[in-house]
Order: structure tokens, then C-alpha cells, then sequence
């Protein structure tokens, strides 16, 4: 299928504008990214009704609960985009960090810069917030940005984008560093994804048959992001409490469950009477439990756990036990069945964390800690939209380095 003409000016636009952000002084990339979030300030009327639009007819189209829990925009979302697009313009310009360089820079070094990629296409379901963060970005990084939302957003993607690219006009960047494709356009996911000579990276976000749509069609590089089916191994020498803390904290990553807990291994030494007073508290607090054949067969509280189940992510309030004899056998489950982007342990064994730390296959591994997600931290760590389990362009979170690469300088000999 031939792309339309549309999608082919919006692509050429942004690919234009790409080169000349790459241009752009960090102080100007600030400037747009406070008119960004002062305008999204102003709006936040315009923005709820149309969102309010979207969820009416999403109903009426029966779009799933957990998409309309994604589309639902409050003012503590929108804040949150406006703290982000705030905290982007006071951070220091991530184009100018050198890399490997001794000061002064002599004859013969060799040292890096990062650089922008060009354009960053996101493919997303519901999230319309993930939009504008995306923006934001994207032009502290000074990449353009083609955003294609689904169509049970369609209304509030377009509102947002409207706001962003008049703050961007005003302060006067390129035409085209902020592009929508409209959801209604024809096969325009396809079309979009495979534009190799103006797209320079594809980031797909939702549920997992979208992200294995885009891998599967996409002929520019695509970082696949992950959502759910997080595993945690709970050890014998790990604490009841810590376990319970670590699945409830997990979970209060809403609308995104992109690190819930929902799968648990649990060693076969583990006491009867501590799991029931587990699985007790996780009921009280709204959780459906699954268990495997055998704790099914002890625990009638339980339901059965379907075998799919194991590799797939439940991204609701539901989490699923399994009897294991090993560490090393829960390891060896976890690489298996896991999305690998983010599982976790309970262990007071140094020697139990190392193990994992070393055999697990995931791209990252939380020892004793929460692994909720949030894209605005409060803890300095960075702003991240979302996380990777890929092992080649970037792994991990998807954070502002995920937007750049790097360009090698060799110093030769001062000129004479």
C-alpha cells in the first residue's frame, strides 16, 4: 500500500525539522518547553472536555476497562505533564555532555557527543498524556516528534497537540517538530512505521499485540517497551511484610501498570500459616489470587492459574503463586516466562541477591525494593517513559540518553 500524501508531508515535515532542531541552542529548547507546559496550564479545561468526549464514545464502543482506566485524564495527570515539561526546562542541555573526554582535550584523544537520533515516531493506545511527555522529550533532546494515537483518544490527542504546537510556534521553533497523524487516516500505523528515510526510531506503547504489531511490520528501528507481568521471587530467608509491601506498592503505579507484581515463586519451605495471612491481606485489599496446581489443591481460595497465563500480563489487580523448590529454579521460570523488563527478589541472602543479580536475564531487577513506576521521580533518579526488555538499542528505562546516540571526534593535530 502506497502511504498517502498526508502522512508522507507530515513525515517530511518532521524530518526537516529535525535538522534544524538539532541546531537550536539549549536555552531556545528550554524556552519552548516552558511555553509547552505554561500553555497546557491555560488549557486544562479544553483538554478534560475533550477527554471527556473521548470517554463517553469509548463506552459506547465498548473499548475495554482497562483502556478507558489509560484514557482517563484528571488535573493531578495533567499537573504531573506540566511538572515534567517543567523539570526538562531547568535540566541541564543533554547535547552538550561530552563522554569519554579529558580536560583539556589533546591532540590524538578520541571522545564522544551526544547527538539526536532525528525523528522519534510514538505509536500509542490510550495515554494521552504520554503524548505531550514524549514532546517534551523529545525537544529537550532536539528530536521531532510524529505522535499516532488510537482512536479512543483521538479527540483529546488532537487537542493536546494543538496546544503544544502553538507554544512551539511562539517560540518560533520549526514547523513539523511536533506532528499527529490522525487514527483515522487508512492503515496509517503501517504506513507511519515504515517511512525508513524520514523516521529514525519507532516507540510502540500499550498492550503487547500493539508493541508485536509494530516489531513485526516496522522497517525503522523500534525500542519495544513492556507493560506487566513482572515476577517476584519471594525466598525463604525473605520477610511476609516485605513481600506484601513490595506486590501493594507495585500496584499503585495506575494508569500504568508497567511494573506490577503478578507473578509470585514462592520456595516450597515457606510457612502454610504466613502464606494464608498473605493471600488474606492481598483479598482485603481487592486482589484476585491464582495459584498453581498444588496450592490450588491446599488453598481452595485460589483459583486455577491457565498455563498462558504464566507468559502473559494480567494488568489488572490479579496476581497468580507458584511453588518452586530452588532459586535456581526461579530463575530459570522467570527468564522463561517473564516480559523481562522488570522483576524483583525478597532475600535477606547476600549471596541469593548476587545470584540473581548475575543469572537473571532481565533488564532490571529490584532487590528488596518496590519496582513501581512513575515517569515524574521525586528521588533525582530520571524522567522515563517507560521501560524496555530489548537487549539492542537501549534497555531499561526509556529515559532522554534513549533519544540520543553517540558521535565518535577524534582529535587530530591543532591546526597550523
Amino acid at each position: 500500500m502506497e502511504p498517502t500524501p498526508d502522512l508522507l508531508e507530515i513525515v517530511q515535515r518532521a524530518h526537516e525539522a529535525a535538522a534544524e532542531l538539532a541546531m537550536l541552542k539549549g536555552a531556545q529548547r528550554s524556552t519552548a518547553l516552558q511555553a509547552m507546559a505554561k500553555a497546557l496550564q491555560q488549557q486544562q479545561d479544553r483538554i478534560l472536555e475533550a477527554n471527556t468526549l473521548d470517554l463517553e464514545t469509548s463506552r459506547e464502543m465498548a473499548v475495554p476497562d482497562l483502556m478507558l482506566d489509560w484514557l482517563r485524564l484528571t488535573p493531578e495527570r495533567l499537573q504531573m505533564v506540566t511538572q515534567i515539561l517543567q523539570q526538562l526546562a531547568n535540566s541541564p542541555d543533554p547535547l552538550q555532555r561530552l563522554l569519554n573526554v579529558h580536560e583539556p582535550v589533546t591532540s590524538g584523544q578520541t571522545y564522544g557527543r551526544l547527538t539526536p537520533l532525528g525523528v522519534i515516531a510514538l505509536v500509542f493506545e490510550s495515554f494521552p498524556d504520554l503524548g505531550a511527555i514524549a514532546a517534551g522529550m523529545c525537544i529537550r533532546t532536539g528530536n521531532s516528534l510524529v505522535l499516532r494515537g488510537g482512536t479512543e483518544a483521538s479527540q483529546t490527542n488532537q487537542v493536546i497537540a494543538e496546544i503544544l504546537q502553538g507554544a512551539l510556534e511562539d517560540a518560533k521553533l520549526p514547523k513539523g517538530a511536533l506532528e499527529l497523524v490522525p487514527p483515522d487516516s487508512g492503515d496509517s500505523i503501517k504506513e507511519l512505521i515504515t517511512q525508513d528515510d524520514c523516521i529514525d526510531l519507532v516507540l510502540p506503547y500499550g498492550r503487547t499485540s500493539l508493541v508485536q504489531q509494530i516489531i513485526q511490520q516496522a522497517n525503522v528501528p523500534v525500542l519495544k517497551t513492556a507493560i506487566g507481568n513482572c515476577y517476584l521471587y519471594w525466598s525463604p530467608s525473605g520477610s511476609v511484610d516485605m513481600t506484601r509491601w513490595m506486590i501493594l506498592e507495585s500496584h499503585r503505579s495506575e494508569p500504568d501498570p508497567v511494573n506490577a507484581i503478578e507473578k509470585v515463586l514462592i520456595h516450597n519451605r515457606q510457612d502454610v500459616t504466613t502464606l494464608q495471612m498473605l493471600w488474606r491481606n492481598l483479598q482485603d485489599k481487592g486482589f484476585h489470587l491464582r495459584g498453581d496446581e498444588k496450592l490450588v489443591a491446599d488453598f481452595p481460595e485460589l483459583t486455577l492459574v491457565e498455563p498462558e497465563d504464566w507468559s502473559t500480563p494480567y494488568l489488572s489487580r490479579t496476581v497468580a503463586f507458584r511453588v518452586v523448590d530452588s532459586s535456581e529454579q526461579a530463575i530459570a521460570w522467570m527468564n522463561r516466562y517473564s516480559s523481562g523488563h522488570a522483576d524483583a527478589l525478597v532475600t535477606e541472602s547476600y549471596t541469593e541477591s548476587q545470584q540473581f543479580a548475575t543469572h537473571l536475564n532481565s533488564a532490571t531487577l529490584f532487590i528488596n525494593a518496590s519496582p513501581r513506576f512513575c515517569r515524574h521521580p521525586k528521588q533525582g533518579t530520571p524522567i522515563a517513559l517507560g521501560m524496555s526488555n530489548q537487549k539492542g538499542h537501549h534497555r531499561g528505562f526509556i529515559t532522554l540518553s534513549s533519544l540520543m546516540t553517540t558521535k565518535h571526534i577524534v582529535q587530530g593535530h591543532e591546526a597550523l
